[in-house]
């Protein structure tokens, strides 16, 4: 069906992208921003999923066929003050965010849980690592690609930020001996931490100088990349983990409004992917945009395109948030699909969309399917948070509130 103003919330839209199958959960259909596969021993395909907000944890999906998937497990949060909103899976290991919510800090628990999943139907926890404090919030975000090393943003016992919008800092945790997890280095934008020079902060949208997404891939194991909130992007030499340093930051918050959420490199391309995140409903932040950064020279980042979005005028007044999001990142894991080529990402009530990047002066979009309002949506229209896209070719994709998880065939 085309996109018009008149196009109500209600009806789905697609574009080369077909509706496979749809689970909501059992009820509890809120996804966050964690998505991620594992396969076992006998060849089943397990899609792990992180929930919104309480009561429920992590839901485990049998997804071997994608027309017929099957809740096979899934936890509970130890109270309703707490979230699991960002997990990653790495082999046989869960890793799992754990971010306090809605009440005074410090509370527990705070920090990342590591699982193990090689029998999905009765995953063991293996440990628990604590980043409660009196200005903690806990982890939000987990990235593990090596099952040596998570990169978090989070707070500490130990880190008093200048202002409390600033409470989250990049780490990286050394996991080799997943019973014990400890530290090994940090960073934080320098005027984060309090005594230092504090920080301008943005005059309309003040959401505060922290990592989001913080992201380390294989073909550079020395790099991480960081969207930082109101603190734009930041690239980071980790060659010495212990002592990370700024190789460069690129910031264009103001005039723009902020919530850098995502950077994920193009290696082949020389590109840098950068998303930032809608956190206002009915179009208050737009735009929200996901950049096209040219990054031959990483000292140099220099912004060139953006991704097309959905029609403002269809888009912003459909109930709930609209804008970018999150991204398909290529996570490196022979269970998932790759390309340097087609990005694919989320804009909450304007779907899941895919761009060519042929010419990355001027992407093209070239498939979404926005979803119908899902039953007891609180917004009124559908709200994609987060994408995954496996080997086959599946794209997995999840409602932020009822609609649960979608599976859908690409076709272009």
């Amino acid at each position: 069906m085309a996109m018009n103003p008149g196009t109500p919330a209600s009806q789905t839209l697609s574009l080369n992208m077909k509706l496979i199958s749809n689970n909501d959960l059992g009820g509890f259909g809120g996804i966050g921003e964690g998505m991620g596969m594992s396969k076992t021993a006998d060849g089943r395909r397990i899609m792990w999923l992180g929930h919104e907000g309480p009561p429920k944890n992590f839901t485990g999906v049998d997804v071997t066929d994608p027309a017929n998937p099957k809740v096979i497990v899934q936890t509970d949060l130890p109270h309703n003050k707490m979230r699991s909103n960002s997990l990653e899976v790495c082999g046989d290991y869960l890793i799992v965010a754990h971010q306090i919510r809605g009440t005074t800090i410090p509370c527990t628990p705070a920090g990342f849980d590591i699982w193990d999943i090689s029998k999905p139907e009765t995953p063991r926890k293996i440990s628990h690592y604590d980043t409660s404090g009196a200005h903690s919030w806990g982890v939000h975000c987990v990235w593990c690609v090596d099952g040596e090393y998570v990169h978090i943003s989070s707070g500490a016992a130990d880190f008093e930020p200048n202002n409390e919008n600033d409470h989250q800092f990049y780490q990286i945790i050394d996991i080799r001996n997943p019973s014990k997890p400890v530290e090994a280095g940090r960073w934080w934008y320098p005027g984060q931490k309090k005594g230092e020079t504090p920080l301008p902060r943005n005059p309309n949208f003040d959401n505060g100088y922290r990592p989001h997404n913080t992201m380390c891939y294989p073909q550079r194991p020395d790099r991480a990349y960081l969207g930082y909130i109101d603190g734009g992007v930041v690239v980071l030499d980790i060659s010495d983990k212990a002592h990370p340093k700024e190789v460069s930051r690129f910031n264009y918050s103001p005039p723009f409004n902020g919530f850098t959420h995502t950077a994920m490199p193009l290696f082949s391309r020389d590109l840098l992917m950068v998303s930032d995140e809608c956190v206002y409903d009915d179009g208050k932040d737009w735009p929200k945009l996901t950049w096209v950064f040219d990054m031959r020279n990483e000292k140099n980042l220099v912004p060139i395109s953006t991704l097309p979005l959905p029609p403002v005028e269809v888009f912003a007044k459909r109930g709930g948030r609209y804008g970018s999001h999150n991204l398909h990142e290529n996570y490196p894991s022979p269970l998932s699909w790759r390309s340097d080529d087609i990005v694919v990402a989320t804009f909450f009530n304007g779907g899941v969309r895919a761009y060519d990047l042929a010419n990355p002066y001027q992407p093209k979009e070239i498939g979404y399917f926005v979803p119908g309002t899902p039953p007891m949506s609180p917004k009124g229209s559908a709200q994609i948070n987060d994408v995954w896209i496996d080997d086959r070719g599946i794209l997995f994709c999840g409602d932020r509130f009822t609609g649960g998880l979608y599976a859908l065939e690409m076709n272009f």
